[in-house]
């Protein structure tokens, strides 16, 4: 049952309309953001996709609250970006997001996940380690951390995806 105050959440592909919120989320969610022209761009490239998480009651607003992009590129898939509205944060959006797109990514049969995170960024890592990503390297100097002359290392994750074994048919 779904609780008094507790309104339900969707999440389905971008919308060209969606862009200028994304823009808001991100910039509330990072140093360097991603402007709604690059990721309109982005998702133009062939195997992105951008899934948003919006409120699901007719009675809420329908901007979205949190997205997620990701992209496919022959049997690896990676999480390019992920942000949830400071007002929504902990609340299970990033959760709702990110298996959104590991379903998608699973579908187009991938057989591993990549993402950076932040090492800080504690929320993120117990997100993704609960799902199963596992840290497999660093890369240095790689997030902008608001010094012109320092960058912040960043840890590579990586998740395994179980595809069937194809059959071998006689």
């Amino acid at each position: 049952m779904i609780g008094w105050l507790q309104v339900p959440k969707t999440v389905d592909p971008v919308r060209p309309a969606d862009y200028d919120t994304l823009e808001e989320i991100h910039a509330a969610s990072f140093i360097a953001p991603w402007s709604a022209d690059e990721q309109a761009a982005l998702n133009e490239t062939p195997g992105v996709i951008t899934f948003v998480a919006r409120r699901g009651s007719a009675m809420s607003s329908r901007r979205p609250i949190g997205f997620i992009t990701v992209r496919r590129a022959a049997d690896e898939g990676e999480v390019l970006t992920m942000a949830v509205h400071p007002r929504n944060r902990r609340s299970g959006i990033g959760r709702l997001l990110l298996e959104a797109a590991l379903r998608h990514l699973y579908a187009e049969r991938v057989g591993a996940v990549f993402l950076e995170v932040d090492p800080s960024n504690d929320a993120a890592l117990a997100l993704y380690r609960s799902v199963g990503f596992e840290t497999v390297g660093e890369r240095p100097d790689y997030y902008a951390n608001g010094s012109a002359t320092t960058r912040q290392k960043a840890l590579t994750m990586r998740l395994a995806m179980q595809q069937p074994k194809a059959l071998n048919r006689v």
